[in-house]
């Protein structure tokens, strides 16, 4: 019956690429306490997003001189996040810009698209860089079904991705932005998950 879907056949059907997790108040150890993750690629051997709203006590203009990458302006106001407890010394640069101009890039969707080569960095640092971006060290992984069993533990909201919130929204207030489009408010949720 195709046209009939009930919650567990579009969790375990359909791919959360381009969708917002958002931890439900049960999360509540490191990294993924209180975060929103964007999801960049979800298929059957699992899925992987970058954490858009827990920021490193690191800016881009330390991570520039780190590289000794030549910065055209001052940098030290631009956050990075922490993207993830996976590889969290390799960077990642979520950003609207055609994948096309970088040497590693991953196309999300046709305005998104997460780059990890560090030209994107030379180009930004230049000021011919995409207009829009964020900068993460590290990313979240699961492997084949994690992800799913956690949507099933309620350990996640999910809602399409809106990317006004990840370019165009403070890294503090993108969580309650989300949430706020399902009509929810993050604090008047409980932690104690249940079953209906």
């Amino acid at each position: 019956m195709p046209s009939s879907i009930n919650a567990n056949t579009s969790r375990s059907g359909h791919s959360l690429r381009d969708h917002f997790l958002l931890a439900m108040p049960s999360l509540t150890e490191g990294i993924f306490s209180h975060s929103i993750t964007y999801i960049c690629e979800h298929g059957e051997s699992g899925a992987m997003g970058i954490v858009i709203n827990q920021p490193l006590d690191l800016s881009l203009g330390e991570i520039f001189e780190h590289l000794d990458i030549e910065a055209g302006d001052d940098f030290s106001d631009k956050p990075v996040m922490a993207g993830g407890p996976v590889q969290i010394d390799h960077g990642f640069v979520l950003h609207r810009d055609p994948a096309s101009r970088w040497e590693a890039s991953l196309k999300v969707t046709e305005g998104i698209s997460l780059t990890t080569s560090r030209d994107i960095l030379r180009a930004i640092a230049a000021g011919h860089g995409p207009d829009q971006y964020l900068i993460a060290l590290g990313y979240a992984g699961w492997s084949a079904g994690q992800l799913e069993q956690e949507l099933a533990d309620n350990a996640w909201l999910t809602l399409p991705a809106s990317s006004d919130i990840i370019f165009g929204t403070p890294h503090q207030q993108r969580l309650n932005a989300a949430a706020a489009q399902l009509g929810i408010d993050m604090n008047l949720i409980s932690n104690q998950a249940g079953h209906a």
